[in-house]
């Protein structure tokens, strides 16, 4: 690393967590730096140590926290509500769809996009702001993307116009892209190695699936409430205390740094814009038509700029993403499993939503507290798999999780036409929330092992980039599905309750199938029992 000797944090005993007697921070002892004299930063820099004048500052970059420390319990929860914030977002938004849709006179086709708009920017942002987060400084990315998601989320609450909220969700969508990636490479540099990393991965990916259940449940309570305007209003606020959190209690990161010249701006570019591009295809799918010129004409380019980027990186001395991180064992099966599962995963949300508002007539608040025995399933779930992950590795758990996810969605696409909560549709909830939970802790820990840490970023954006991805591919491929579907049974003569209904449930049971189909993909992962890689040092 820039030309010095690295050593790992574990070797001769010269390191130690803020536990074991070696460092000060929390419970006292002696201090001792990572390399035996003075404290160093991660890039090499000299640092602050843990013991100043002014008595023990925040250990930072240059120390390996533990969960059993009051200090790296609140940093996991800082990161954490990072994660939090951006998914919760998503789901929010869409029960508040009606109010604001009546509220700005949107038409129904530009409605989406108050949606989707978020969806495309976050998705094509992942990986150049997980990027920029190795070569610029983790927390610098951090704080960057806080103050946009603030300040668009602001001025989306405060407009007045469609084409103003739209403009604000795009820009939100690009913070989040900023500030997520950032936020997991700091969790998985910062935590010790084997149990402590491991619980602490489980908690973010646990995080994913809580968020999207808690997201429809405040986003009924606030559009009932207060009103839509303060599903937007309620960011700022969290995200300034995240900010000030972070400055406080994360060491300041250099990163890698970028050479005179040497910013890989034309693989930006290519790379930005093809995944902005695919998304895009994607969401607008399923109104255009797959054989639309639109569509044809926007995946063809997409896949264009997307080959061409890749030749740019194998040409270039100073690649954006250096594809050499794909060789790393089970990344990438690790990354494609989330996306097919995040497919499946998703449009349970999406269509068991529509099937409890449009058919059996559930208020957005009676709709949103439906799902909260999934937050409670996702919890349960996160906690079980992160202690499993240490004992059988991460295959077997996402294996089996995807298949029970698999079998709750497909409970639950067996819902009859005017079905019960408690005895149809909570049963596959509870099995679904306990097998989702499972996958994406454990997928989490397996996109992050063997991964160096001067690439944790672009491992972090690659890993959300599935994620946005498969939602937005579930839900065009279930468009697809639910409207041919219906229109096949209005075409027979049913009635719209009926034909729509069925929809649904077609929807489901395809969502079910690709969820199941994940555990294939998920034999090609590594099975490790460590959630990441060792923390590496530059020492003299």
């Amino acid at each position: 690393m820039n030309g010095r000797r690295s050593r790992s944090l574990e070797d001769d005993g010269q390191s130690g967590s803020l536990e074991d007697g070696q460092n000060r921070g929390l419970d006292g002892g002696s201090s001792r730096s990572l390399d035996g004299g003075s404290s160093r930063s991660l890039d090499g820099g000299s640092g602050p140590s843990l013991e100043t004048a002014g008595g023990p500052a925040w250990p930072g970059a240059d120390s390996r926290l533990v969960l059993r420390s009051a200090l790296g319990v609140i940093i996991l929860v800082l990161l954490c509500a990072v994660q939090f914030l951006d998914i919760a977002d998503s789901a929010i938004v869409n029960v508040a769809l009606p109010s604001i849709q009546h509220s700005l006179k949107f038409s129904q086709q530009n409605l989406q996009w108050v949606a989707s708009g978020y969806i495309l920017t976050y998705g094509g942002f992942l990986l150049l702001g997980g990027r920029l987060g190795d070569l610029l400084g983790r927390r610098r990315m951090l704080l960057v993307g806080l103050t946009v998601f603030a300040l668009s989320s602001l001025t989306a609450g405060l407009a007045g116009s469609a084409g103003l909220l739209v403009g604000a969700r795009l820009v939100q969508g690009a913070g989040a892209a900023l500030m997520a990636p950032a936020a997991l490479s700091q969790l998985t540099t910062s935590f010790r190695e084997g149990r402590d990393r491991n619980t602490a991965l489980g908690l973010w990916g646990a995080i994913s699936g809580m968020a999207a259940a808690a997201g429809v449940f405040l986003g009924g309570v606030i559009s009932q409430g207060p009103g839509w305007r303060w599903v937007f209003f309620v960011n700022p606020p969290i995200s300034v205390a995240v900010a000030a959190g972070a400055l406080v209690l994360l060491g300041r990161d250099r990163g890698a740094g970028i050479r005179a010249g040497a910013f890989d701006s034309q693989g930006a570019v290519l790379v930005t814009g093809g995944v902005l591009l695919l998304v895009y295809s994607l969401v607008r799918a399923p109104a255009a038509g797959w054989g639309s010129a639109e569509i044809i004409l926007t995946l063809t380019g997409s896949a264009v700029l997307i080959a061409a980027f890749v030749l740019n990186e194998l040409r270039s001395p100073s690649p954006l993403v250096p594809l050499a991180v794909l060789r790393v064992k089970g990344l990438a099966a690790a990354d494609l499993t989330q996306l097919i599962a995040f497919s499946g995963f998703f449009s349970m949300f999406f269509y068991a939503t529509l099937y409890m508002q449009e058919i059996l007539h559930y208020s957005p608040l009676k709709a949103g507290a439906a799902y909260l025995p999934i937050t409670a399933g996702f919890a349960v779930a996160g906690g079980v798999a992160s202690q499993l992950v240490t004992r059988v590795g991460t295959r077997p758990v996402v294996v089996a999780g995807c298949l029970i996810a698999g079998a709750g969605i497909w409970y639950v696409s067996r819902v009859p036409l005017h079905g019960s909560y408690v005895s149809d549709l909570l049963p596959g909830f509870v099995v679904m929330s306990l097998g989702a939970g499972s996958v994406f802790v454990s997928v989490t820990a397996a996109a992050n092992a063997g991964v160096p840490a001067d690439k944790a970023g672009l491992a972090a954006g690659l890993l959300n980039s599935s994620q946005q991805v498969g939602s937005a591919l579930g839900l065009a491929i279930l468009s697809a599905v639910a409207i041919t579907h219906t229109g096949h049974l209005l075409a027979a003569h049913a009635s719209h309750l009926v034909a729509a209904d069925a929809g649904y449930h077609q929807a489901l049971l395809v969502g079910s199938i690709l969820m199941a189909a994940s555990a294939l993909l998920a034999l090609r992962i590594g099975n490790t029992r460590q959630a990441a890689p060792l923390v590496m040092v530059n020492a003299e």
